[in-house]
């Protein structure tokens, strides 16, 4: 036991994030009694059902996800309550008395951004100047076939989705982690000091096609889209690190969700 109930380590997270909280923020508490005593932390990109179970067996009661447990993005469950996949669920949740925390808008606020740092950890790549959502990273010069081969083997993804010239030369990548959605991919691919996007999702009717026509009319730019759980799963696993000293020696430890695609 860590002497802290659970609603005041979400606290202490969210003061070491050092991020003033946004009005309408999704980060709260989905499930739970926070004035429950914390018995250990599971961190994970998304709480799926084998999350929960994994919680309940290592005896952690708080599981702290960076996506939705209720399959959108505010887990509103209005019209899901005769759905029996949400019911399932639920039950499974409560059965264990698990409580749910979203960690999502301050930990992309913070700086530098967690999602981000973690996923450039894994890289080994230099963090950018301005450490912010969507930064411009520097790397030495190398075709877009040689980049997509080291995120494969870093990420562990089993291909990288590509829009451009494989045998085009880059450095300068910006970061799409996640699902920003596309206005923000257009943008970044629009800048003159970028080369290539690297993102998460996309939205193809709109950054993939962008970035075709850019290449097919002499403006040369490059996709790669590695998936949203590969993208962002290495900031989860920088998260439970992060937050292990703050919480007065509970157990915390980080859950792969998996990536849900499988590839036939």
């Amino acid at each position: 036991m860590s002497g802290l109930a659970i609603g005041e380590a979400i606290a202490r997270i969210q003061r070491e994030a050092g991020v003033k909280p946004e009005e309408g923020t999704v980060d709260t508490l989905k499930t739970g009694d926070p004035t429950q005593p914390l018995r250990g932390v599971l961190v994970c990109f998304t709480a799926t059902a084998d999350v929960i179970r994994a919680a309940a067996a290592s005896g952690a009661n708080l599981i702290v996800t960076h996506e939705p447990t209720w399959y959108n993005h505010r887990d509103e469950t209005d019209g899901l309550e005769d759905d029996p996949v949400y019911r399932a669920k639920r039950a499974l949740v409560d059965e264990h008395g698990i409580a749910i925390w979203r960690f999502h808008d301050d930990w992309h606020r913070r700086r530098p951004d967690g999602i981000q740092e973690g996923m450039l950890r894994r890289l080994g790549w230099p963090a950018p100047t301005d450490g912010g959502h969507g930064a411009v990273v520097q790397l030495p010069e190398q075709t877009v076939r040689e980049l997509a081969a080291q995120l494969k083997e870093r990420l562990g993804v089993p291909y990288v989705r590509v829009v451009g010239d494989p045998d085009w030369t880059v450095s300068r990548i910006a970061m799409q982690v996640g699902a920003p959605g596309g206005e923000r991919q257009l943008r970044a691919a629009a800048r003159d000091d970028v080369d290539a996007v690297l993102c998460g999702e996309t939205v193809e009717w709109m950054t993939c096609e962008y970035v075709r026509d850019a290449a097919l009319l002499g403006r040369r730019r490059a996709l790669l889209v590695v998936g949203h759980f590969h993208s962002e799963a290495a900031g989860m696993e920088h998260l439970a690190d992060w937050i292990a000293p703050l919480l007065g020696g509970a157990p915390v430890a980080y859950a792969p969700s998996g990536d849900p695609y499988r590839y036939l």
